[in-house]
């Protein structure tokens, strides 16, 4: 790593030859196939986009000039030619996040890693920069799977009006989000790399024409000014160009001279630019080469010789759900299944396998997905949408718009709910039940293990009037919990001890962390403190029987992986105050803040949603009620004070 270890910001590219460019990207690729096989993070972009980052730091003056990522899971290259070399916490505590990152560098801008943003960002700053006569340059850098995002053409939209205010995008075309991009902009592009001999052809025509006595000069004038008709038979980038867009391209995306002489002619131009740019997803590793699902988007940790996994955990809640959707597609005809460019993330890939003309991957388009899914519905199938919890946030408005106020029966499936942990703030998907309990009539389930998965989906699709949500966590999920009674439609998954007249708590556990409610309610047992513990399996609407459940207790403690601001505990509180049960309440839940990255168990441990925090807490409120102050002992596992 000769020249990598020289490289302390984006100015120290100035002085490399060309060569010495070639050995620098050579060596980038070898140290992110070393450091990311020992973390684990998104492999395939970043060595797709090593000589667009170099070419993009040697024309622009970040961070001066503003250089934007959309989703930014290409930043990789980027954060080592601006000096952060140490990846040896990659989305671990205390490392680098695996996402651009304010706070880790003046060089990274947005870090939301939601996609089809930049453009809007961009846009703004362009405007901003308008205003203030300040002549810095904006660059945006965008995937052929975020244009399908509705947001993107949005912002071109804008962008195109404005013919003399400066910016750059780049489109980083690698055929690819996660797997290969579909619709109608993929075909479009498709069509552009195809026909990048265009310039060649004009050229030599020039050349043969001015050399043509008397004719020739007035015949170029004329075929020049048939240009646009011609580009859009040969190469029909008149999309963008009828948008008022200037394009570049196609250039090859890992030839730096060229990149760079594209770049400095768009640099120049004094308008919105496209410089359309051809990668390779993974270039450079032959195991990322060879997986053609998805390039090793995203990898755990492996082996970087063979790329294979190093260990492999056991079923995780997202094939639980694919497989069980596959058995329903089998026994009904109208289930069909919606992504949003994420059909192997989501478990949809063997629905899709098995049932192909029955599944629809529309893009990175969530708003989309959902409206679209009511149609589906209004005209009889029943469409099931699986989509990162965090994701469904950007289709709000369609979900109470478009599916509940048209009482039509669409399941949203939420993967990665809750706190997901080394992806980042934006990555949590802690907010979806806080913000669908506004939506009127429709049902959210929230199974704690496979089995309920399971038999929650099932319930789910046979809902027809109402949207249906069962939302899980991400990774492996635990062995069953079994139920040792019923209370309504509430699962019973512990009782106090015989004989006990009033019990102490309702301790109500929400989803998947039903283990850790069991373990609070040892905890609170060795304190004499007397649980029944209750999983509501359906925790919108709150189950009829939970106030009267409640009344036979003395304290009530909801306990969630969402946020606490207008979660199932405001909910459940909201349901006894309905009910006119007067009883003390403690939710615990997430807090309404944004969470930096670390693992999920470090995560929880920093804002006290664990077992012995949440006893300890639980011990002193009841010694409260009892007139008792005293500190709770160590078999809790934390003392007061």
């Amino acid at each position: 790593m000769a020249l990598l270890s020289r490289i302390r910001g984006p100015r120290d590219l100035d002085r490399l030859s060309p060569e010495q460019l070639d050995q620098l990207a050579a060596e980038i690729r070898s140290f992110l196939v070393d450091a990311v096989s020992k973390t684990g993070g998104h492999l395939g972009p970043n060595l797709g986009v090593v000589e667009l980052t170099i070419a993009l730091h040697r024309v622009f003056e970040s961070p001066t000039d503003k250089v934007l990522w959309d989703t930014g899971h290409q930043s990789y290259v980027h954060k080592l030619l601006t000096g952060r070399q140490d990846f040896s916490k990659l989305k671990m505590k205390g490392g680098l996040s695996g996402y651009p990152a304010q706070a880790e560098s003046d060089h990274d801008v947005i870090e939301n890693s939601h996609a089809s943003t930049v453009l809007g960002w961009a846009d703004g700053l362009a405007k901003a920069n308008e205003v203030l006569k300040k002549d810095d340059h904006v660059v945006a850098v965008i995937g052929d799977g975020a244009l399908t995002g509705g947001m993107a053409w949005e912002a071109l939209n804008n962008i195109a009006a404005a013919k003399d205010r400066p910016l750059v995008i780049v489109v980083n075309d690698n055929e690819r989000s996660y797997a290969p991009t579909i619709g109608g902009l993929a075909n479009h592009l498709a069509t552009l790399r195809t026909t990048d001999g265009y310039e060649r052809f004009l050229a030599r025509g020039k050349d043969l024409l001015e050399r043509t006595p008397v004719l020739g000069k007035p015949l170029y004038e004329t075929l020049h000014g048939a240009k646009k008709g011609l580009k859009d038979f040969i190469a029909p980038q008149g999309m963008f160009e009828d948008l008022g867009l200037k394009y570049v391209g196609p250039i090859d995306g890992h030839d730096i001279e060229a990149l760079e002489s594209a770049l400095q002619r768009a640099k120049r131009f004094g308008g919105p630019v496209i410089v359309h740019c051809l990668t390779e997803k993974g270039r450079g590793y032959q195991p990322a080469l060879a997986d053609e699902a998805d390039r090793f988007h995203a990898v755990g940790k492996i082996h970087p010789d063979t790329g294979l996994p190093i260990a492999s955990s056991g079923a995780d809640w997202t094939s639980v759900f694919g497989e069980e959707m596959v058995k329903l597609g089998h026994e009904r005809e109208d289930i069909v299944a919606i992504t949003a460019a994420m059909l192997q993330p989501v478990g949809l890939d063997k629905f899709a396998k098995a049932f192909p003309d029955r599944v629809y991957d529309v893009g990175i388009a969530e708003q989309h997905a959902a409206t679209s899914a009511a149609g589906l519905a209004t005209g009889g199938l029943h469409p099931v949408f699986a989509v990162y919890a965090t994701f469904l946030n950007r289709a709000f408005d369609q979900v109470l718009m478009d599916v509940a106020l048209h009482k039509c029966g669409v399941t949203f499936v939420l993967d990665r709910a809750g706190i997901t942990g080394t992806d980042g703030a934006s990555h949590n998907g802690m907010w979806d039940m806080s913000i669908l309990q506004v939506v009127p009539s429709l049902r959210i389930a929230a199974p704690r293990d496979a089995d309920q998965v399971r038999a929650q989906l099932r319930e789910a699709v046979e809902v027809k009037d109402a949207p249906t949500v069962v939302r899980y966590s991400k990774g492996a999920v635990g062995p069953a919990v079994k139920a040792v009674g019923r209370v309504g439609g509430m699962d019973v998954l512990r009782e106090p001890a015989e004989g006990t007249e009033r019990p102490d708590v309702l301790l109500v556990s929400v989803g998947a962390l039903a283990p850790m409610c069991l373990e609070i309610a040892d905890l609170l047992d060795k304190q004499g403190i007397s649980t029944t513990v209750v999983d509501p399996r359906w925790v919108k609407p709150v189950d009829e029987a939970l106030p009267a459940l409640a009344a036979r207790h003395r304290v009530v403690v909801t306990v969630e992986d969402n946020s606490r601001v207008g979660g199932v505990g405001s909910a459940v509180a909201q349901a006894l105050r309905d009910a006119g049960v007067d009883l003390p309440l403690r939710d615990f839940g997430i807090p309404p803040r944004f969470l930096d990255h670390a693992s999920r168990k470090e995560v929880m441990a920093e804002i006290g949603l664990t077992a012995p925090d949440i006893a300890r807490q639980v011990t002193g409120l009841v010694s409260k009620i009892d007139g008792r102050f005293e500190e709770p002992t160590d078999s809790i596992g934390v003392v007061n004070g």
